[in-house]
């Protein structure tokens, strides 16, 4: 039986992905960025602690839960994963990486990534038996 406080983290990662979503739809690109990366953190937080019975790392980097976490994504879903790390804080901040980051993140960028965090996602869900 998986621990309700992983349910709970998988959760919040849908709820994450709805944002993400929702922001597409509003052409809000980096706040689509920033609320997938919490997608894929949150849901590989779940991950942590159905399948190693532990706390993650206090962390923000997605490769480096991914790597201590120790489960295989497709190669397409990992090098996504690498591509949407930095957003966590270049979506978010003026001047962390580009000047005004809700001008300077494309749409295309945007879906393409998102696409992968809905994989990332229902991978993880399918792993811990949640979807």
């Amino acid at each position: 039986m998986v621990r309700e406080e992983a349910r709970n983290w998988f959760d919040g990662a849908l709820i994450d992905l709805e944002e993400a979503r929702s922001a597409l739809s509003n052409r809000r690109n980096n706040w689509v960025l920033f609320a997938a990366h919490q997608a894929v953190e949150k849901a590989l937080r779940a991950a942590f602690i159905a399948l190693r019975r532990e706390r993650p790392p206090k962390t923000h980097d997605l490769i480096r839960l991914l790597n201590e976490l120790g489960i295989e994504l497709p190669e397409d879903l990992k090098i996504g994963v690498t591509e949407l790390t930095p957003y966590y804080t270049i979506a978010r901040y003026p001047n962390a990486g580009l000047e005004r980051p809700w001008e300077g993140i494309s749409r295309a960028t945007a879906e393409r990534l998102l696409k992968v965090v809905e994989e990332v996602v229902k991978h993880v869900g399918e792993l811990l038996g949640f979807r």
